[in-house]
This record gives structure tokens, sequence and C-alpha cells, in this order.
């Protein structure tokens, strides 16, 4: 309505309430409090307080971490927020909530979106969306079941250049596909270790028990709380769970992977609670919708393939999370590890190449992706039916190097080793009695 209509209403009409969005009235796209989803924090103090600032065009109502001194900003930054120790209070509590946020320790992604769900509030999760393979299948078996809005942390998926990278190898950039090599920075924690004999007491701001939450009871060390809990086969997934849901993103999109039939790992040494300080994984993926068989590697603990001879002398190979190099029947591309870059090379290949018109749909973000699922929208991208899957394949990796040398047969309607019986005591997780 135009100024001067609203004002030759005049009398009754002009003094009546016009409910408008702030957006309108402010000039903003901040949604009014009627159109804002009621969010809760689980695991606020590291990653989780991220997650949660860019999602706070929503409400944050409630907040739960067991860790009092590191959750202490985020606890002061959203002042009106509940806050609570155990987040199985928080739900019970909190009934009004419409989603949880999930920022905790791989360990405990299964036990907090498993009870999320089972409310049916709508999920985001860090990644990896499990510690395990039986995990990720039962999360995501339940999120189908319950149909409420889910999405897993990896932020990458919504980029135009993960796109461009699908629509060049379907335009037959580099011909057929039949192998790719990825390669990661991490792990930027120790690996490879054994469990520390010292038993320091716990801090006064920490329930251990709380951090425990399904693992196996143990002492207390700064060696797994506050940062190196990924590199502890009970707590974390090593630098391939890290870092493998966002490399083999890009991948499993351009490529229309699914499940792989086999997986070998090589690692520099093998301890039982810890992941290695460096491997190399090879998958292997069957033919699918008319594209031949790929052969995926990955490296991490400063491992990467050999330096292809199509690329210039003196230009880098990696970024600063690594790359991945994929080998066409006529070609080859290189990207960073996010797949930030995407180039032919060499670069003369690059500067002849016709770029295919766009044609896959681009993303509105990552996070607003979330938002207007959980509002009645599209399916978010990274949504638990394609999380879930592509943790699995990732988490095949894992178990893998529980067995290093041995070449794993992979059976996923069983979800089952089957060439190698005592490599399945890894697919699923013993949760601890309470839990």
């Amino acid at each position: 309505m135009k100024r001067r209509s609203f004002l030759h209403l005049g009398g009754s009409a002009a003094a009546a309430p016009l409910i408008l969005p702030r957006r309108v009235i402010g000039g903003t796209d901040t949604p009014p409090p009627s159109e804002r989803l009621n969010l809760a924090g689980v695991g606020v103090g590291g990653m989780g307080a991220n997650y949660l600032s860019a999602l706070s065009s929503q409400n944050i109502v409630a907040l739960a971490d067991v860790d009092s001194r590191k959750a202490g900003k985020v606890f002061a930054h959203y002042s009106r927020a509940k806050r609570y120790e155990d987040f199985r209070i928080l739900l019970e509590k909190e009934k009004h909530i419409d989603g949880v946020v999930i920022g905790t320790p791989d360990h405990t992604h299964a036990v907090i979106a498993r009870a999320a769900l089972d409310l049916g509030k709508h999920v985001y999760c860090a990644k990896p969306l499990t510690r395990t393979i039986g995990e990720a299948r039962s999360i995501t078996q339940k999120a189908a079941e319950t149909k409420v809005a889910t999405q897993m942390s990896i932020q990458w998926n919504a980029k135009d250049s993960h796109r461009i990278l699908a629509e060049w190898i379907a335009d037959g950039a580099i011909g057929e596909v039949t192998e790719v090599h990825t390669w990661s920075n991490r792990p930027i924690w120790p690996q490879g270790l054994k469990r520390p004999a010292e038993t320091p007491p716990v801090p006064s701001y920490l329930n251990w028990d709380l951090w425990l939450g399904p693992a196996p009871k143990r002492p207390y060390h700064p060696a797994y709380h506050p940062f190196n809990w990924r590199g502890w086969w009970d707590f974390g997934c090593g630098a391939l769970g890290d870092m493998g849901c966002h490399h083999l993103d890009p991948i499993f999109r351009s490529l229309k992977l699914t499940t792989p039939t086999t997986v070998t790992a090589e690692a520099s040494d093998c301890f039982p609670e810890t992941a290695p300080a460096a491997s190399t994984i090879t998958y292997q993926f069957p033919a699918r919708q008319g594209l031949p068989q790929v052969k995926l590697v990955w490296y991490d603990g400063g491992r990467q393939p050999e330096r292809p001879p199509e690329l210039e002398e003196g230009r880098k190979m990696s970024d600063s999370f690594g790359g991945t190099l994929y080998i066409g029947r006529s070609g080859k591309i290189l990207t960073g590890g996010l797949a930030d870059s995407v180039r032919l090379i060499p670069e003369e290949k690059m500067k002849v190449y016709q770029r295919p018109e766009p044609s896959l749909p681009r993303s509105e973000g990552h996070y607003e992706e979330f938002i207007a699922a959980c509002k009645g929208g599209p399916a978010a991208g990274a949504n638990f039916d394609y999380g879930g899957p592509l943790t699995e394949a990732v988490l095949l990796g894992n178990v893998a190097l529980r067995c290093p040398g041995e070449t794993l047969e992979w059976d996923t309607t069983q979800l089952k080793i089957t060439n190698l019986d005592e490599a399945n005591a890894y697919v699923h997780a013993d949760e601890r009695q309470g839990w």
C-alpha cells in the first residue's frame, strides 16, 4: 500500500493496528518472532557455537553443555536461553522447541539425535552423522519415519562450486571418471597413541560422566577433552571421520556414488584405541546409472597421491584443506580439498574448455536450507537421507583401519563385512548401560 492511500483511510481504520513482517517495518531480512523457529543447542562450546551463530536469525531458547567453562561465552551471548547440563532434561522440560542443533563429540551424536527425533523435533547435526555405521543407518531410518527436517553439517554442500564440478563432469569435460584421489591436512590433533596412565582430577566445571555419555567409562584426562577426542575410537572418528564427509560430498554428487563394495586400508601404525597418525584408504564403487566403476583413494597425515604430470611446475597441488584429483578417460580435474576451486589441468585445457550452461539448481545457503525445510520447504541438501549413506561410506573406511591390509567386502543390505567376521565388531556401537 502506498503511503498516500494509507493516509486516506482515515478514522478508525487508520488507527487499527497493522501486523506487518518485521523485515517490512525495519527494512531487514530478520523474520518477526512469530515466524522464527525455537531452537535448542546441545554441545555449544565448540563448533556448536558456530552453528548457533549461523542460525541466530531464529530464536535460540535453550542450551545444554557439560562444560560450563568452555560454553561460558555462548551461555552469556544467548543470555535469555535456558541453560542445562544434561540434554535429556532440556528435552524433557523445553517441550515447545522446534529443533535441536547438535555440536557434541561424535560418540554422542546418535543418542541426542535419536532422543530429538523420538519427540518429533527437527535436527541439525555435526558431521559425521554418527560414530558407527549401525548408528548412521538407524538415525537415517528414524528421520525418515518421523518426517522432520534434518541437515548434516557439511556446509560446502551448498556451494556453487560443487554444482559446477558436477555439471562439468556430466558435460564430459574429462570423459568418464574412473579414479579419484582426495587428501586432507588432518589430523591436526594427536593420533597413534596409547591410553594415558595418569588420572588427574576432573575439573570442577566439567561433568565427566555426562561427557562420556554412551562410551565406556574411563578416567578423565585432558588427552580427550576439550579438543583431542577426535583421535580416540571411543569418542571420535579420526582424520577420515572429521573431513571425509566434506571431501567425499562433491565426489558422491558429481559421480552419483552410493555404496562401496570393497575397502582396503594401509596405516602408518596401529593402536587399539586411537586412529593412526597417517593412512591411505582405497574404496571400490560399482558401475551405476551407465557410469563405470570408480576407484576412490583417501589420504591423510601428510600423505597424498603422486603429482600429476599435467600440473605446471610451481603450481600448488593443495590448498589449506588438501585437494581432490579426478581422473577421466580424456583428462583430469583438480579441485581444492573442499572443492572451492575447480580447474581442468593443464591450464591450457581450462582456457579452451567451453563451459556448459548451469543446469543444477543453486542453493540459498546451507543453514537457510535447514530453516526453510523446518518451515515446510523442500528437504535440505545434506538431509539425513543423503548424509546418512555418505557417513556410512566414510565410516566403512574406519572399519578397514581397524583391520589394516585386509580387503573388506561390504554388504550394505545386511550391514555386514562378508569375508572377515571379526571386522563386524566395529560396525555397531555398544552403548553404556543407561544410554
